[in-house]
Order: structure tokens, then C-alpha cells, then sequence
């Protein structure tokens, strides 16, 4: 079946420290969502992307449909980080 590989699958931050999450896609993905999930159980929405790199602050996000990939960079991470993050994409329908 069709998968998505989220990693690290489980990470912890120390205030400003980096990192990088990264999802891999066994198909063609054409957009990608970039979500965070804060310890309270509120769902936000960090990034939606068609292709190519969106920046917000400390995070950004590249995605590239044709190395079947997406990795969200976190820079300078601070306490309102902290969360269980994940990405959503979306397959282009056959017909």
C-alpha cells in the first residue's frame, strides 16, 4: 500500500537547539500539509505546500513532489515548540 515514513519518529528539543523532521512518500505526493499538535490537544496548521520552501519564523518547510519528500526545519527551538508534529499529503486521484 501507499505509505508515509515520518522521522525521527520521536525527537526532544533542548531550548535553542535545531532539527529537522522529514516525511518520505512511497508515491507521487502534490501537496503536503505540516501540522502540530500542542500538549493540549489544539491542531495547528504550520504549513501547506504545493512545492518548493515556505519559511514562519524559527520553522520552515521544503517539500520537492518529485523526490517524494517533505522535511520541516525547526531553528532555535523554544518551549511553545513543544508538541507532537506531523505531516499530511495528498496523491494526485488516477483516474
Amino acid at each position: 500500500g501507499d505509505s508515509v515514513e515520518q522521522s525521527p519518529s520521536a525527537l526532544s528539543l533542548h531550548e535553542g537547539t535545531s532539527s529537522v523532521l522529514r516525511c518520505n512518500f512511497s508515491i507521487t505526493i502534490t501537496t503536503v500539509q505540516w501540522f502540530r499538535q500542542n500538549p493540549r490537544g489544539s491542531l495547528i496548521s504550520l504549513f501547506f505546500l504545493a512545492s518548493g520552501t515556505k519559511d514562519n519564523g524559527r520553522l520552515n518547510s521544503t517539500f520537492s513532489s518529485k523526490e517524494r519528500y517533505s522535511a520541516l526545519h525547526i531553528s532555535i527551538a523554544q518551549l511553545e515548540d513543544s508538541g507532537t508534529y506531523f505531516c499530511a499529503a495528498e496523491a494526485q486521484c488516477s483516474q
